[in-house]
């Protein structure tokens, strides 16, 4: 044990609650194609995938048009002591999944958007290896599911693109103590650097005296350890990190220029005795709307944000390893942005922690169904209070989207029962995370929100200017919004409720005949060109407070990315990054250069 807490490997799944003891299941499985009421004997295994990558994808070595019904199996061993318990972690099977261990059916899970741990010890026989056989359903024309991005027809059209069925991110083991920490959720309480903790334990009997420690650290320097007595199963911590002496700076805040996080070590203890240990991280950062602006930490912050696909053409929505979510955190904050939104997907753990590493502001959509029927709302639900669960920890994540546009609620412009479902979405995410903003739903035709969120995708700076240019100008623009018109509802925006630009851009740089986007240029001058005018128009001296740029990367057929799909920036990243400021990037001994300083 290290004197200070440190981070688990990049490679972790979890990495806000990570213990030594895992491993990764990842690699080859054998794979069937199922069909709907089939059970394990009916299965052949006389294929082989590429786990974690979806059976649609290159990557998994299928690259299937269709799989409503995927088959895994692979067998595995694991060590493990007297008394000790087994889990078995899926961080993402898309939809419907049912896990069998040694011939015995362990448990089930409806949600493709959210991870589920199972509990296999009792199903493990006594030899040395096992079999695990996992069974999805993830019916392609289902239009009441959570699809987001994915399309529902045979070939991608418009706006969506390729599926990922079955399992499409990591599957791994952990051995852990029969009596252990369950979970832990942190809360910054104020812009002082008080800090709550919740945890909970499990496999106690409460009349077992037991102890729950916590020790922090910033960038290697102890800042304490607080421990509490445990009465119940949940237990609550709470110290105040505002100040450490010897640290860089004095004030331990997560922001975009400085993004400091507070690694900790939790650890469950019987006496002196240690039962149990786990790695933990979170940032000191609030982020509140006051008097018409958004505030980080108490200070006015103007969002500036990228539309986050998250898709790559081999691997479809799973990311091809953890160096790409890196890369692409790194590609999003070299090109200038302090934020983005991760747009009808769930993030990659490991991306969201290079958002935090790294100091990006994400805000996180709630994947849609299509269709609006009492099932698909239940859906939504289920997906949004796992998607909070799995990623409250992340000082990067400020802010939830429950619905996009009017995807699954087409009608709420006039439909009672769709704005209800938009405002009780808005109200369980508050309900379940009242420290992060929420976004009822984004882009017109708003209902509720913190924010009032515009999709505009005009090309025209003037036009732009007219309708943002000033707070009075944004005011008459939604004021003078018509209902049902793809634009705003205007009852969301009363006094003090501050209007982003949550998508607008997507211009399209040509490249032969598979172009599309809401409006082209010629070359990658004219690329930056357009760029640096819209994003003038609605910069910090406008009327909004932020805005959301369509989008990182070209996906597909929808080709209005600032970088083409393996990455590769459509123009020089600094003369992108001074664009996106509204700026042209001045000469540097030869070179371009935005100015560093002034983009921070």
């Amino acid at each position: 044990m290290t004197d200070t807490p440190t981070r688990p490997p990049l490679d972790h799944p979890a990495p806000t609650f990570a213990r030594t003891t895992w491993s990764s299941l990842d690699g080859r499985w054998h794979f069937d194609q199922g069909t709907a009421g089939d059970s394990p004997s009916d299965w052949v295994w006389d294929s082989r995938i590429e786990v974690p990558f979806p059976p649609e994808s290159a990557a998994s070595g299928l690259g299937l048009a269709r799989c409503d019904h995927p088959r895994y199996h692979r067998t595995f061993s694991v060590m493990r002591a007297e008394g000790q318990r087994v889990l078995l972690h899926c961080e993402g099977i898309d939809h419907h999944a049912r896990v069998w261990v040694d011939d015995h059916l362990v448990g089930e899970h409806t949600g493709g958007y959210t991870p589920f741990v199972l509990d296999i010890t009792e199903a493990l026989a006594d030899d040395e290896v096992h079999d695990l056989v996992i069974a999805a359903t993830d019916l392609a024309r289902d239009l009441e599911q959570p699809r987001g991005k994915q399309d529902w027809h045979d070939d991608p059209h418009m706006i969506w693109y390729d599926r990922s069925s079955g399992i499409w991110r990591s599957v791994w083991l952990e051995v852990v103590p029969a009596v252990r920490l369950a979970s832990v959720a942190w809360t910054t309480r104020d812009t002082i650097g008080h800090l709550d903790g919740t945890v909970t334990i499990t496999g106690w009997d409460e009349t077992d005296p037991l102890t729950v420690e916590a020790t922090f650290a910033c960038e290697g320097v102890d800042l304490g350890t607080v421990r509490a007595e445990a009465t119940a199963s949940v237990v609550e911590l709470g110290t105040r990190l505002g100040r450490a002496a010897g640290a860089d700076t004095p004030w331990l805040y997560w922001t975009p220029e400085s993004p400091l996080l507070i690694d900790v070590r939790l650890r469950l203890l019987r006496g002196e005795v240690v039962l149990d240990e786990v790695a933990s991280y979170t940032g000191l950062r609030t982020i509140a709307v006051r008097d018409g602006v958004v505030e980080l930490n108490g200070q006015a912050m103007f969002s500036r944000l990228v539309l986050e696909q998250a898709f790559w053409p081999e691997s479809h929505f799973t990311a091809p390893s953890a160096d790409a979510v890196r890369a692409e955190a790194a590609l999003v904050k070299e090109l200038g942005f302090n934020g983005l939104r991760m747009h009808q997907v769930s993030a990659d753990p490991r991306f969201l922690r290079a958002c935090d590493e790294m100091g990006l502001m994400v805000w996180a959509d709630v994947p849609a169904a299509y269709v609006p029927t009492v099932r698909s709302t239940a859906l939504h639900t289920h997906t949004l209070s796992e998607l909070i669960a799995r990623d409250r920890n992340h000082p990067c994540v400020v802010a939830w989207v429950p619905y996009n546009e009017s995807w699954g609620v087409p009608e709420v412009a006039d439909d009672a029962r769709q704005q209800a479902a938009v405002r009780a979405a808005y109200w369980l995410a508050k309900a379940l995370d009242p420290t992060r903003l929420v976004i009822g739903n984004d882009g017109w035709e708003n209902v509720v929100g913190d924010l009032v969120g515009v999709h505009d995708y005009t090309h025209d700076p003037a036009v732009l200017t007219a309708r943002y240019g000033t707070p009075d100008a944004v005011a008459t623009t939604i004021a003078t919004a018509r209902p049902g018109a793809r634009v705003l509802l205007a009852a969301p925006h009363s006094a003090g409720t501050p209007v982003l630009l949550s998508e607008f851009g997507g211009v399209s740089l040509a490249r032969g005949d598979q172009s599309w986007g809401y409006g082209g240029v010629a070359d990658a001058d004219a690329l930056v060109d357009q760029v640096r005018a819209l994003a003038a128009a609605v910069g910090e001296a406008s009327g909004v407070v932020g805005f959301c740029w369509t989008q990182l990367t070209d996906c597909r057929q929808e080709q209005n990315g600032l970088a083409w799909p393996d990455r590769t920036p459509k123009a020089p990243v600094r003369a992108l990054a001074a664009a996106l400021h509204g700026r042209s990037p001045r000469p540097v001994d030869g070179l371009t250069d935005p100015g560093t300083e002034e983009l921070a």
